[in-house]
């Protein structure tokens, strides 16, 4: 069973939609590890609204928090201790994509465990989602550089939504990384959308 973690680097940079679209593309199982907030509509839920092959099974989230909040905080707030050695990884042998949850250095206890050491200690491989803004170069070089530190294997980054070249650029030569995809933006977030993108994803 081969695991790829999603991460990205910042919040609502598009993990979902990019775990749906690499889920697609290798009829592999789901894991989002955990919610917090939103809890009608889960992460899992919209990936599943999205995703067509019938081969694709979705593993239960090991927490999910009743706050829209860094899991740190909204476990204080439930009641609950988040610890990494509470994730058992799902019994598949098929392969896993692995959603996170925000930026890699969001707290998970106040032990100083992160989202990054949780996906360490999970994933074969990441793959980055990176989203072009004012200041997402400084975010994604950053993200790529403690991904290394934690000798965390970069199977490659997905820019997601708009595209600006010489940011694109800049970042696969600094962060000496691969671009294995670049997804536009979805006028209409669907499951013809999902399919169509996967054929732009180098996996």
């Amino acid at each position: 069973m081969t695991r790829i973690g999603i991460v990205g680097i910042d919040t609502e940079v598009g993990k979902t939609i990019i775990s749906a679209i690499v889920t697609e593309a290798l009829q592999a199982d789901y894991w989002k590890l955990l919610q917090a907030g939103d809890l009608h509509q889960l992460d899992s839920d919209t990936v599943k609204s999205l995703v067509s092959n019938s081969k694709t099974k979705f593993h239960k989230e090991r927490y999910l928090l009743t706050q829209p909040m860094s899991p740190h905080a909204a476990a204080n707030i439930d009641g609950v201790t988040i610890e990494i050695s509470d994730f058992r990884l799902p019994k598949t042998k098929n392969t896993l994509v692995i959603e996170g949850a925000g930026g890699l250095m969001v707290p998970l206890n106040e032990n100083g465990d992160m989202v990054v050491d949780l996906m360490a200690n999970l994933v074969d491989e990441v793959i980055l989602v990176s989203k072009n803004y004012l200041g997402s170069i400084n975010h994604t070089l950053m993200s790529i550089e403690i991904l290394k530190q934690k000798n965390i294997k970069i199977k490659g980054i997905i820019f997601n939504g708009e595209s600006n070249p010489e940011s694109e650029r800049i970042i696969e030569k600094l962060g000496k990384v691969k671009v294995i995809g670049k997804i536009p933006l979805a006028e209409k977030l669907d499951k013809e959308f999902v399919k169509n993108s996967r054929n732009g994803v180098k996996i």
